[in-house]
């Protein structure tokens, strides 16, 4: 067996940390799993299976936690039926929020923006400051605290400070020591690996939304605020302990955390920053809007609007897992590439001027499709630009994927407009209300599905781009 470490063609055939040290005995290597972290002299030693398996269970939780949260948002916007609760109902105890789709699903927005483009204030201050169980527990804390503290908003500007910057910074700094750490101790299995950190999401949407909804029906909404932070701070130390000693090696792996003008200049970051922000852009939209388009003009109940969107996040959890590990054989660009391309038609055919069942079989196939980008993402990185350039873009990739997030809900909500809530009535003038809300939503519709065919384009090129840089065609890449 060699003594040294061979240079993978994944990583475009760059040296990195890899070659600097011995390859492992066969058996060590079968205990490790797969695992690729560097042993610097000075670095700890390298994982164990065991570690690994905690690092994903803790990497799945804190996702759980931070997506989870974020993809239900839309159940504090507007679920109907409970005076005097919601932020924009007509009976809301935040009077500027009445009727305010746009400046209310700002708040989510930002807080979810936010948890994209802090990375690039998190990850300067993981290099300087490597003790992630710090960060991450200093997140989870502020995190919980954004939230708690929103419970006493009377004001609309008391939620932009709570629910949106703060939630926004403290969940950024819990979610990216785990998710910058994670690729670097897996390398053939990493598109797997991230699949199931990923899956959290569509877990805690699944898990969240009916057990939110449950808590506004029983308690309201300050309460159901208090018990989610104070339960999102809890099961975050555990999440925070995982990461117990210092890791430089994966910051090391990582590299800096300064984009090179080399890399800036290239068509593939280009289009790759295009296809991130149109892509977080279109994300959400859906599933920020399910619920009201459920009961404004399909006439369903709130509760049945908070278990569609459970269903949605419940395919989109397994859809993850089963992206990365269909995404280790088929190639990771080419899964991503489809899913984003395909999360955009089933929009445009499925969604617009959708009826229940149609509405329904949308909900399923958009769970499907809509994780391939956010389960791939870290993956392509790696590939595209090695892994020694993997914090940096890493870093700004997800800042502007954190922009796109402030664009697309907003602009969706704008173009909604103050539409009247409610189900389908027999008279003639609320029929003819449920109508223009349903043509409003069109609209939306239309808006999402460009937003995703687009950014499918620009992932699409970027594959092209990156075979064209590397001299060579694979069909598996």
């Amino acid at each position: 067996m060699e003594s040294t470490v061979t240079i993978s063609d994944e990583l475009l055939g760059q040296r990195d940390a890899y070659a600097l040290h011995a390859r492992p005995s066969a058996s060590l290597r079968s205990t490790l799993d797969d695992t690729d972290v560097a042993g610097a002299p000075e670095a700890p030693a390298r994982p164990t299976r065991t570690y690994q398996t905690l690092l994903l269970a803790a990497g799945f939780l804190m996702v759980f936690h931070v997506i989870g949260i974020n993809s239900i948002y839309g159940l504090f916007q507007d679920v109907i039926k409970l005076p005097q609760e919601f932020y924009t109902s007509p009976d809301s105890n935040i009077k500027a929020a009445q009727g305010q789709d746009a400046l209310v699903s700002l708040v989510g927005t930002i807080g979810r923006g936010l948890t994209w483009s802090g990375s690039i204030f998190v990850n300067p201050l993981m290099a300087k400051f490597d003790n992630l169980m710090i960060i991450t527990l200093v997140g989870a804390f502020v995190m919980s605290m954004g939230l708690f503290l929103a419970s006493f908003s009377t004001e609309l500007w008391h939620l932009y400070l709570t629910q949106a910057l703060l939630y926004g910074i403290g969940s950024s700094l819990y979610y990216f020591p785990i998710m910058s750490l994670t690729p670097a101790y897996f390398n053939r299995r990493r598109g797997a690996a991230m699949g199931i950190v990923l899956a959290g999401s569509g877990v805690g949407g699944l898990i969240l939304s009916p057990v939110v909804h449950a808590l506004l029906n029983s308690v309201g909404i300050r309460w159901a605020l208090r018990v989610l932070a104070v339960w999102n701070f809890i099961l975050g130390i555990p999440v925070a302990l995982v990461l117990n000693r210092k890791h430089t090696s994966g910051n090391r792996i990582m590299g800096s955390n300064r984009v090179s003008m080399a890399l800036v200049k290239r068509g593939t970051f280009i289009l790759q920053s295009l296809g991130a922000f149109l892509q977080a852009a279109g994300n959400m939209v859906p599933t920020y809007f399910l619920t009201t388009y459920s009961v404004s003009v399909l006439g369903y109940s709130s509760g049945t609007g908070s278990l569609l969107l459970a269903v949605n996040t419940a395919v989109n959890s397994l859809a993850r897992v089963g992206m990365g590990v269909l995404a280790d054989y088929a190639g990771r660009q080419n899964t991503m590439v489809l899913s984003v391309i395909l999360s955009g038609v089933s929009v445009l055919a499925l969604w617009l001027n959708a009826d229940r069942a149609r509405f329904l079989t949308f909900i399923v196939f958009y769970g499907i499709l809509a994780g391939g980008y956010n389960a791939l993402l870290p993956t392509t990185i790696t590939e595209v630009y090695g892994v020694q350039n993997y914090s940096s873009v890493n870093s700004f990739i997800y800042f502007i994927r954190g922009l796109g997030a402030l664009f697309g809900a907003p602009v969706a909500g704008a173009i909604l407009g103050h539409h009247k809530r409610g189900t389908i009535a027999s008279t003639k003038g609320m029929f003819s209300g449920v109508v223009s809300t349903k043509m409003q939503y069109n609209e939306v519709a239309i808006f999402d599905g460009a937003l995703l065919l687009a950014s499918g384009i620009c992932v699409a090129y970027v594959r092209w781009l990156d075979a064209r840089d590397k001299g060579r065609w694979a069909w598996r890449a």
